[in-house]
């Protein structure tokens, strides 16, 4: 199976109608689950690759309520409001790996909508050469860094296994 189903209106690819159907269910089970909801004009190019899909601020995030597709058309409420909205898509693509579905909608020819969970966003520091500890405490490793120019200390506790996978590393790493 592809990693991305395609369903497009008026298209005489054998797999369209398994397509829209796989997508209805994904697009069902969505219920009580938190979305972001991204839309943004298509590129010239027509290549999705080239939308920048980073959070802006017109982006949204809310849980989906009865979501389901009647016909080709898109039906779900948000947990904000009642209302049931709409969207009759002329083309649904929707990337398995990624979990996101692209809303082509009919009305609106030069926009694209993502829908997709959230993901995981890790912060991220970076410490350049920062003082090091090290000790042994019931059979653990504990690594202390501490930056004195951005006043960080980390304390990172390792058990036996992860500390013997830290020390392979720093072994079998070329100098």
């Amino acid at each position: 199976m592809s990693d991305r189903l395609i369903w497009q209106q008026n298209s005489n690819d054998s797999h369209n109608a398994d397509h829209l159907s796989a997508i209805a269910n994904w697009w069902s089970n969505l219920a009580a689950k938190e979305v972001v909801w991204r839309q943004r004009l298509i590129p010239a190019s027509g290549d999705l690759q080239d939308v920048d899909w980073q959070p802006q601020k017109f982006d949204e995030k809310f849980v989906l309520q009865t979501p389901q597709l009647r016909g080709i058309t898109i039906y779900w409420c948000n947990n904000k409001t009642t209302e049931e909205r709409n969207i009759t898509p002329n083309k649904l693509e929707l990337d398995l790996r990624q979990q996101q579905l692209y809303v082509f909608p009919q009305s609106q020819s030069q926009v694209v909508i993502s829908v997709s969970l959230p993901k995981t966003v890790y912060q991220k520091l970076n410490l350049v050469n920062p003082q090091i500890a090290a000790t042994a405490k019931d059979h653990n490793g504990i690594i202390l860094l501490r930056d004195e120019a951005q006043k960080l200390e980390i304390t990172v506790t390792l058990d036996r296994e992860r500390l013997n996978q830290l020390l392979d590393r720093f072994k079998n790493t070329d100098n």
